[in-house]
């Protein structure tokens, strides 16, 4: 399948509303306690041997945030493209891909970390929402997408390979402070989802 096109009339799918709404209320959360309590370095994912690391954490850092721009990127593009997926998919096998997409976004972080020697700790949906992504140009290649620092349109195909190269990049240069191998393993977690999904001949449309 190479275009868009609408499978359901429902535009903010129950799967995706409340996991919006998770987000937010932790964000909301985050900003209130951490001044007594550190709620985010509670929920925040640390390297595998620092003295902070537990394993839930693998779950919790997918819903805390480091800001708003972080919190409102993330959620908006969870919005655009996760209700497409969960109104074809259907909302356990949505929320089993996106829960999926973040586990393996921390688990290649984690190993990367580990052999870099990098101890930064890590928050944010960003990985599992590129594995959202992923799917979304993997199903709909040819759907022409705006993006606001980009003035044409391009096609979620090539946008997922500029943002692939992007993040692969920077995760080799390794001199900002966003994980992109998260990002990187949200992505293959999701690639490979979508690819034994079709290849067991699940049902997608």
């Amino acid at each position: 399948m190479s275009n868009f096109r609408s499978y359901s009339t429902e535009g903010f799918p129950p799967v995706v509303k409340t996991l919006i709404i998770i987000n937010v209320v932790v964000f909301i959360a985050q900003t209130l306690l951490d001044p007594s309590i550190g709620l985010t370095r509670l929920l925040m994912l640390y390297p595998l041997d620092h003295p902070y690391f537990s394993s839930y954490q693998i779950l919790t850092h997918m819903f805390t945030h480091g800001g708003l721009f972080h919190i409102l990127f993330n959620m908006f593009a969870l919005y655009m493209f996760g209700r497409q997926l969960e109104n074809i998919w259907g909302g356990k096998r949505f929320l089993a891909f996106y829960m999926m997409c973040g586990v393996g976004a921390a688990v290649l972080h984690l190993l990367i970390q580990y052999a870099s020697g990098d101890g930064a700790p890590a928050v944010g949906a960003s990985g599992a929402v590129m594995g959202i992504f992923v799917a979304f140009a993997l199903l709909f290649p040819n759907t022409e997408l705006m993006f606001l620092f980009v003035p044409v349109p391009i096609k979620a195909k090539w946008a997922m390979l500029i943002l692939i190269g992007f993040d692969l990049f920077g995760g080799i240069q390794g001199t900002d402070n966003i994980a992109h191998f998260a990002h990187l393993g949200g992505a293959l977690t999701g690639a490979i989802m979508v690819w034994n999904w079709n290849r067991s001949r699940s049902r997608f449309y």
